[in-house]
Order: C-alpha cells, then structure tokens, then sequence
C-alpha cells in the first residue's frame, strides 16, 4: 500500500453512538494521497500510527474501501493552515480507502473488528517541505448517546441513525443559585393596590388665547359636614331600608302562614268529607248486604241484627209489661223472631243456588284458562294446551244448555253439539245423557209447554256436570277437585266432627291456637252460632286480613300472625285491648287496625298494639319508643302484653315463640346495661 502524506484531520472521539451512512466519515484520521513517492504518514514503526493490517481491523460500522485513485498513488493534495480541520476543506468522504492485499482480489471488502489506541501519531504538513508529529490523545465516551431517529436503505436494508456531536456535551456552570426547588411553586403571593400617577393640565385663557367657557359647568360648594354626620347619615339610610325590607319579609311570611293554614284546613275538611263518605258507603254496602245476602258473612251480619233487636225488644218487654202480659208480649216477639228467622232461611236457598252456580262457573272457567308464566321482562305468556281447549268447549256447551229462554232450533243445535261431544267416550253416564236428550228433542217436537220440561233440562245439566268433574273426560278438572279420586287418600288425611258425624278435610275444621282436639267442623261453629250468640266476625276478620297483609310486606319470616286464628284474634281484641284503641279510645272496629309495638320484632300478641288507621300510620315512624311516649302509658301496654303471655303460653305451639322472644329481650336488656356502664 502506498503511503498518503498530504494533510490529514484527526478526531479525537472514539465511535459515534450511531451508525452513519457511506457518505459520512468514520471518526478515525482519514488521509488523502498527494505522491505516490512520499512515505505514509502512519509507519509501522510509530507504534500508535495506523499500519496496514491496522486499517484492516475496523468494525463492520467503520468498514472502509480505498477509491481508485488512491490505490493507484494519484491522489491530488493541497496545504491547509493549523486552524482549519480536514472536514473544511471539503473533501469526498464518499470515497474511502481500499487496500491492495495479495489475499484478496480488487474491489473487496474486509471487515475485521478495530480497536482505537488510547494515543495516536498524526504528521501534519506545516510547510513547503516541513512536517510535525502531532500527538493525539483519543478521549473514551463515558456516556451512552441517544438515539436521534435515522433511516432506513430500501434496497440494502442497511440502518443509518443520526449522530450527534462526538463530543461529551459542556455541563452548565454553577452560579450558586438554587434554579429548582418546590417553594417556587408554593411561593405565597400578596396583592398592594397602588394609586398610579396621572398628570393632568387645564388650558386657561390668557394673553394670546382665548377658550370657550360655553360647555362649562358652575359648582357651588355645599354644606359641609362632618365624618360623624356622614355616618350618621348612613346610619339613619340604613335604618329605613331595614324598616321596609322587615315590612316586606313580615307580609310575605304572614301570608306563607296564611296559605299553609288554608292547605292543612282543606285537606283536614277533605279528610274529613272522605272519612264521611266511606263511612257512608260502607253503612250502604252494610245496608245492600242485609237487603240482598249471598254470603256467610251477609248472614252473620243479619243474625247478630235480629240477636241485637232480640235483646232490646225483650228488654222494653221486661221494662214495660209484668205477668202475664209479659208472657203474652214475649210469646208474640218469639213467633215474630221465628218467621224473621225462615225469611232469612229463605233468602239462604236462593243464595245458596246461586253461589252453587257460580262455584261451577268458576270451576270450569279454571279448567279453560291457558298455562301462563311471567317472562323476564315481566310479560305474561300464555299458551292453549288440549286440556285448556277441551275445558274452553265444554265450558261453551254447558253455559249454553243452562241458558233459559232460547229459540227452539237453537236449542236444538246445543243438544246435538252436546250429544256428539258426549258419545265419543262409551260409558253408562254418556248412554243417560245421550238417551235423555232424545227424549228432550222429541218432546219438543211434540210442542210441550217449557214449563214442563225445566226438569229434564236440569237432570241433563247435572249429569253432564258429573261427566265433565270426571278427570277422563276433561283431564284440567283432576287437580281442582276437593275429593281425590283415589279413595287411598281420605284415609289418610281426614277427620271427624262428633257434632255432625260426618269425616271432612283438614280445611273444614275451624282449629283455635288454644285447642288440643279437633272438635266441631266449620258447618257445626256457623250453626251454634246462629242459634245461641249469634256474632259477627266480620270486623275481627277484617282486622286479622288486614294485620297478615302488614306482615307479609315486612318480609321478615313472621311465624306467629299465621298461627292466629279468628277466636284467638277476638280474645284478644275484647278481653285484653277492650275494643277500644289504646290512644284515643276508639271503639269502632272497622276502623281499628292492629301493628307492631317494636316495629323491630316481629308481631306476636304481646307485641301488639291496637290503633285507629291514621294513629297506626303515625307509630310505625317512631324510632325510640321511650322518648316518644310517656311512662305511664308505656307501663300500660306492658301490663297488656302482660296479660296476653299468660294467656298464650298456654299454648305449646306459641309457648317456644315465647321462650325466644324473653330470650331476646333478656339479650338487649343485658346490652343496654353493658352500654350505660360503659358511659360512665
């Protein structure tokens, strides 16, 4: 290789931190050949200067191949000055060295990895025909350079990244003042008002100048005064505003006053207009129900009305009349109370008809409805089954044959539809029912009065009933029966009344919480009643439906109100709370509801209170009973409650409910004690 001994320009930082691009030097001592003849700047000998195999050692990053002209000796060379480097001089650092190598064939590339001495020797041309050695001392970069984005070469692939300067970066001088800190942004601020300066000037009229005086204003002083006038001043302006706006404030609150009492007094009278006409339309509905009775309750109601006529008709006998008159006036009130009595008897058979018709329209209407259930959204779905349609058809034709007062061709055609629905099950009841229908079809033919035929058309209503109650020809009926159709089953769950001798379901027995037998069936309680006390249970009925209700909506797994029954809920009622309210002293039981005492528990006839509708409403928003009630009164339905334990403690089912309940309170006695110690 021959030597390069032009000039040169050294840099003295080792690597770049960045790949550069051919076009871009290398960071080492880069020379350019002036003669052939002249000897290489970097001898073997110098020991710190680049050699050949030196050249060949270079990183893959710094890979250098020598242009044409160079491995010919033919490179142009020119004089630079001390002070100018090799990159001013505009030189083609496309071009790099390429070494001539026996091994290696023109043109190739060697990559060998290169390691930078810590000193180099650099011969600078100072003249014509002088040289200097310079010494170069390589400084290692201490730090990692940043990456400075670069590129990318499509074709190659290679990645070229920007470089930043070579050298490590100046650090800022310290000053000795603080530029940092966290009171900078924490710093406390004050705000001064400062009356700035304004200089201003009048033009006046003088020698040489005349201004109008046409636009100006003429002040006159007044009268002067004091600070305390001033404020005095002030004082009295105040004082006046004040006087208005507590005028002002008073009227409008006067008037708020008058406008709210006028609301409440409306709405007590509106109250009290809807008290009235529900008082009205349940004496109305009492009224209607004595008139016209189709119920048990209606019943009862119309014999506790002849009881209460009994007992003061006897007792103005007893008042007036001595002897035997008295006989005579008793004897003719016990024929009169015996024919009110078979007035009543006679409503009860027409009522009991129709109830009986109506029990069997709803029982076939039960059998009609479709299966229904509630969608997620809260939709009903309801879908027709074949049993759901075999109950609608039979429905249609039974409501049709009992129908009075039709055409005779219509009646006609609801026989035959029946007799084809009948002969498609062969049995004896369907041979009867289709055997009287042709009777009834030819007797009609024969123009027979109606009049006459009212029996007949009933046996066929009742023996198409029996047809339709039996589950293998109307399948919906099975599970709406009260007699099983397995007579296995009565064995098991049923009971008999001594009163009638007759053996019933569970359900017809009327059991008090306080009875340890059976006894007497529901029928054989509502016929004692009526001939010896002759009571309404109506009210207490109401009271006990009304107290479940309640319960339910607390959700709290009551037990105890659904183990109450109606003799157990009147005892209760009469002996211990005196059919009065226990704050008013209202003895009007329709309007006489029974709550909780301790809303926190759940109810059970020791804690129980009984109030009018608008006082119950009032209680259930106390939270501290103590507080809101006196203690008098408080130790008055405490002895109630009292009264009512002894009495249903007699009971083994409500005496394990009692027992729970002393429990419970024993426990919040005991942490209230612990509590109040714990104060003090």
């Amino acid at each position: 290789m021959e030597d390069a001994s032009d000039s040169f320009e050294v840099v003295t930082s080792e690597g770049s931190g960045a790949e550069r691009s051919p076009a871009s030097s290398q960071g080492e001592a880069v020379e350019e050949a002036e003669d052939p003849a002249e000897e290489p700047l970097l001898p073997e000998s110098a020991g710190t200067a680049q050699s050949e195999e030196g050249w060949d050692q270079q990183s893959p990053s710094q890979n250098s191949v020598l242009p044409e002209n160079t491995a010919n000796g033919t490179e142009t060379a020119s004089m630079i000055e001390d002070n100018e480097i090799l990159r001013e001089t505009g030189p083609d650092f496309d071009e790099t060295d390429q070494y001539e190598n026996q091994e290696h064939f023109f043109g190739e590339v060697i990559q060998q990895d290169y390691y930078m001495p810590d000193v180099i020797t650099v011969r600078v041309q100072t003249g014509s025909d002088s040289f200097q050695d310079v010494l170069v001392k390589i400084e290692r970069p201490t730090y990692n350079k940043p990456f400075l984005g670069g590129f990318r070469n499509v074709s190659t692939g290679v990645e070229f990244h920007n470089a930043g300067s070579q050298t490590k970066p100046k650090k800022r001088p310290d000053k000795g003042i603080q530029l940092l800190c966290k009171e900078t942004q924490t710093v406390v601020e004050k705000n001064k008002p400062q009356q700035t300066r304004n200089t201003t000037s009048t033009q006046m009229t003088k020698i040489g100048l005349y201004v109008s005086n046409m636009t100006d204003k003429l002040i006159t002083p007044g009268k002067y005064f004091t600070a305390e006038e001033y404020h005095k001043r002030r004082l009295e302006a105040v004082i006046v505003l004040q006087k208005y706006f507590r005028r002002w404030h008073a009227i409008n609150l006067v008037q708020n006053l008058k406008e709210q009492r006028r609301l409440r007094l409306a709405l007590e009278a509106q109250e009290e207009l809807q008290k009235k006409k529900e008082k009205e339309d349940k004496l109305r509905r009492e009224y209607e129900k004595k008139l016209n009775p189709k119920t048990k309750e209606d019943f009862e109601l119309l014999y506790h009305d002849l009881e209460l006529w009994m007992q003061e008709e006897t007792e103005q006998i007893n008042r007036t009349f001595t002897g035997a008159e008295r006989k005579a006036a008793l004897c003719a009130l016990l024929e009169e109370e015996t024919q009110l009595i078979a007035c009543i008897g006679m409503h009860r058979l027409d009522a009991n008809v129709d109830n009986q018709q109506k029990a069997i329209l709803h029982l076939l209407g039960k059998c009609a409805q479709p299966r229904r259930w509630k969608a997620y959204d809260g939709k009903i779905t309801e879908m027709d089954t074949q049993n759901s349609l075999r109950g609608k058809e039979l429905l249609e034709i039974y409501r049709s044959i009992s129908t009075k007062d039709i055409p005779k061709d219509e009646r006609t055609s609801v026989l035959l539809t029946l007799k084809c629905t009948v002969k498609e099950h062969e049995c004896k009841l369907t041979q009867e029912i289709v055997a009287l229908i042709d009777r009834e079809v030819d007797l009609m033919s024969r123009e027979v009065k109606e009049c006459n035929l009212e029996g007949l058309r009933k046996r066929i209503c009742t023996l198409f009933l029996q047809y339709i109650k039996i589950p293998d020809f109307n399948p919906r009926v099975a599970g709406l029966l009260k007699v099983p159709q397995d007579p296995l089953k009565l064995y098991k769950n049923v009971y008999f009344c001594h009163s009638c001798e007759k053996y019933l379901a569970p359900t017809e027995f009327l059991i008090p919480a306080n009875s340890r037998t059976i006894g007497r069936c529901r029928s054989c309680y509502q016929l004692d009643n009526e001939a010896r006390k002759r009571e309404a249970y109506l009210k207490y009925r109401l009271i006990l439906e009304n107290l479940r209700k309640s319960e339910v909506d607390y959700q709290d797994d009551s037990k105890i109100v659904f183990l109450v029954q109606l003799p157990d809920l009147q005892y209760l009622i009469e002996n211990v709370w005196n059919c009065q309210s226990a704050l008013s002293a209202s003895s009007d039981l329709y309007d006489l509801v029974m709550v909780r005492w301790d809303k926190q528990h759940e109810w059970s006839p020791w804690n129980t209170i009984l109030l009018t509708k608008e006082e119950a409403d009032a209680h259930l928003k106390i939270c501290n009973l103590q507080k809101t009630y006196e203690g008098p009164f408080i130790y008055r339905i405490e002895k109630k409650h009292i009264r009512a334990k002894n009495y249903f403690s007699q009971i083994p089912v409500m005496s394990s409910f009692l027992h729970r309940s002393n429990n419970q309170a024993n426990a919040n006695s005991y942490k209230k004690h612990s509590s109040s110690k714990l104060k003090k």
